[in-house]
């Protein structure tokens, strides 16, 4: 992914440890676009072709292994071989030395996160119209079996020319393909704001996936909120899976019904619900754009086409229970069985799952909002009575056999609840239970105090074994970080320090400095000492380095014209030399030093000034012979004419000359001499 405005590194500033490299012999790396959660983005040249492209570089762990290497190869050349206007083309991958790689095409632009940030909440023909592009280039990758898997904001491009591309296609399947996508125990790969609940559930993904996210998208286009937030990851990833996207006309209110419906469509928890694949959704966006398009607020057929189906309500859980000799076994509900009974059941009391009928009855549709129960077989009271103290008499004598009680109930304690307590009354009080506590990393709240217990792990009213531990988890309260002074530092090392606390890098403005090289950054936005949430976007100012100033050509020209000129750009004028000229006029320049190019504020312009003709003064022939006048005259550089004087009378001397003697004339003038 790529950004626009960066720079390179400046002559003798700090570098990316990979800036001047050159991979695989043919990719010379540049200055460093930006840097993700799986690898950073560098501007580099292909010598072979020469091109310039980006380079996408794993960081080090996770190509270490040929695993892995051979994997993100695969996923690589399936990416590669998409060709859409609307995909960031894969031109090579590659491994030096240990560091694996991606040459893809560079986008000069910024991030649908950098739109989202200035636009949202934003019109919905607006929204659409971004949404489309990206729905675009996902069902050219569904129709050839590629799954990106990370659909996100970050992951699409906006070029400065206004083309859409989405970015990253393979390489989120490559690095996720031996890791679970779980809410408890697992890895959570991609953003969790966008992942579909059977990649929090089982890590399992199809094309109905990207479905979601785009659905995801589209929210945080209409409302400027992703839709489920949460104080950590496993927060938003539980709400994925048990709480529906809301509609997005509870925070954008006007927006018409056919729009929350397309918004549930794609994002509907039972993926079945959702469009087969991004070409479905597209066609489903293409109906409510035109229906925008045409000004309809209300279209109830369309509203209801687009909404999820309604779906069959899973009955409730139960089971059989037979006890010897009885011919009518009965049918209980298993959460209430699980109360009454404990953790143990006799040997003689045999427990299955029901066996279904011969001819189920069929089930109504109901919304999934609202699921019924299915009515509960009416059983006699006498007979549960009867059962109740059967079990409980079973129950007894086994707690008299040898061993009994070591399966039984007595070694467990229920969890108490602190959460909310301070960590201290919470070990007290866990100590008390007979429970060992142990502080597990601490976490931070919005809501609870410093030292306060936010969980406990397991929570209260489990059953653990006497002596068990319970580990707990201690607020730090409020995630806030304060910016720091990044002016002085790279481009790539304030990048890294954000990363370190938590804050996004955001929009790079480059601006000219007279004093700060090119590259460092000049200040950033919020300006240092500023306290900050978790991920709030910090924009920079780098500098390009001194402002070049067009010199210009001035011969020919006032000298005068000429200085004024660059002295309003910030240049000093001089004059170096001053000559005489038979072609240009006084006080114009005849050269100048530079002759052309650019210098810098307070460079100097060394100029040549003409003084025009040289003057010679015309010396006295009266009374000379003629040719000796003439002579004389043509030595001085002057062009010699005669005429006859009034009077002529043939003696060959000089009357008169024109110009006259002692006058100044430029060299080269013509003189007229009248002879007498």
């Amino acid at each position: 992914m790529a950004s626009d405005g960066h720079t390179r590194a400046p002559v003798g500033a700090p570098a990316d440890a990979l800036t001047g490299r050159i991979l695989d012999g043919r990719y010379r790396i540049g200055s460093r676009v930006a840097r993700g959660g799986m690898a950073s983005v560098y501007e580099a040249t292909d010598l072979r072709l020469e091109r310039t492209v980006a380079v996408k570089v794993m960081h080090p762990g996770l190509g270490d292994d040929d695993e892995f290497a051979a994997r993100f190869v695969r996923e690589a050349r399936s990416a590669a071989r998409l060709s859409h206007p609307n995909v960031v083309a894969v031109y090579d991958q590659g491994e030096d030395d240990g560091v694996v790689f991606l040459a893809m095409e560079l986008v000069e632009g910024h991030t649908l996160r950098d739109t989202i940030g200035k636009e949202s909440p934003m019109s919905p023909l607006r929204a659409l119209a971004l949404l489309e592009p990206v729905l675009s280039a996902l069902a050219a990758a569904h129709r050839a079996g590629l799954v990106h898997r990370d659909v996100k904001p970050e992951n699409v491009l906006i070029a400065d020319d206004g083309r859409v591309k989405v970015a990253d296609f393979g390489l989120a399947k490559a690095v996720s393909t031996d890791t679970q996508h779980t809410a408890t125990g697992g890895v959570l790969i991609g953003t969790v704001s966008y992942l579909a609940p059977e990649l929090v559930v089982d890590g399992r993904a199809d094309a109905r996936a990207d479905v979601y996210a785009a659905g995801v998208l589209l929210y945080e286009l209409l409302t400027g909120r992703k839709p489920h937030e949460g104080e950590s990851p496993i927060q938003v990833a539980y709400k994925h899976v048990h709480e529906d996207v809301p509609p997005p006309s509870t925070l954008a209110p006007g927006l018409p019904a056919y729009v929350d419906a397309l918004v549930a469509r794609a994002t509907a928890r039972d993926r079945e619900q959702r469009p087969a694949d991004a070409a479905v959704l597209l066609r489903h966006v293409h109906r409510v754009t035109q229906a925008l398009a045409a000004g309809v607020r209300e279209d109830d057929e369309l509203t209801a086409d687009l909404r999820p189906r309604a779906v069959v309500a899973e009955p409730e859980p139960t089971v059989l229970i037979e006890r010897p000799g009885d011919t009518a076994p009965e049918i209980w509900d298993a959460e209430e069985l699980g109360r009454i009974l404990g953790p143990s059941l006799s040997d003689a009391t045999q427990v299955r799952a029901p066996a279904p009928p011969a001819t189920p009855a069929p089930v109504p549709l109901v919304e999934r909002s609202a699921p019924q129960r299915p009515a509960r077989p009416a059983r006699p009271r006498r007979s549960r009575r009867g059962l109740v103290l059967l079990l409980v008499a079973v129950l007894v004598a086994a707690a008299v056999g040898a061993g009994a009680w070591w399966f039984g109930s007595g070694r467990y304690v229920n969890v108490p609840g602190v959460v909310s307590l301070g960590e201290a009354a919470a070990i007290e009080k866990l100590e008390a239970a007979g429970l060992e506590a142990e502080v597990g990393d601490p976490a931070y709240s919005e809501t609870v105090p410093v030292g306060v217990v936010i969980a406990t792990d397991p929570g209260a009213g489990a059953q653990v074994l006497d002596g068990g531990t319970v580990t707990l988890t201690v607020s730090l309260g409020k995630e806030r970080y304060t910016l720091p002074n990044l002016a002085g530092l790279t481009e790539a090392q304030a990048q890294e320090k954000l990363a370190e606390l938590n804050l996004s890098f955001g929009a790079v403005r480059q601006r000219w400095s007279e004093t700060v090289p090119e590259g460092v950054v000049l200040n950033s936005s919020p300006r240092p000492g500023k306290v900050l949430t978790r991920g709030t976007n910090v924009d920079l100012a780098v500098s390009k380095g001194r402002r070049p100033i067009k010199v210009g050509d001035w011969t020919g020209k006032s000298y005068d014209a000429a200085r004024d000129a660059l002295e309003k750009r910030g240049l000093v004028a001089k004059v170096g030399d001053e000559q005489y000229s038979d072609d240009v006029a006084k006080g114009d320049v005849i050269g100048q030093d530079p002759r052309e190019g650019t210098l810098f504020k307070g460079d100097t312009v060394t100029f040549t000034v003409s003084l025009g003709p040289e003057l010679v003064e015309v010396p006295s022939v009266r009374a000379s012979g003629v040719d000796a006048a003439r002579q004389q005259l043509e030595d001085l550089g002057f062009v010699v004419k005669t005429k006859e004087a009034a009077g002529y009378l043939g003696l060959g001397y000089v009357f008169s000359s024109d110009p006259g003697a002692g006058e100044k004339v430029p060299k080269g003038s013509t003189i007229t001499l009248s002879l007498i």
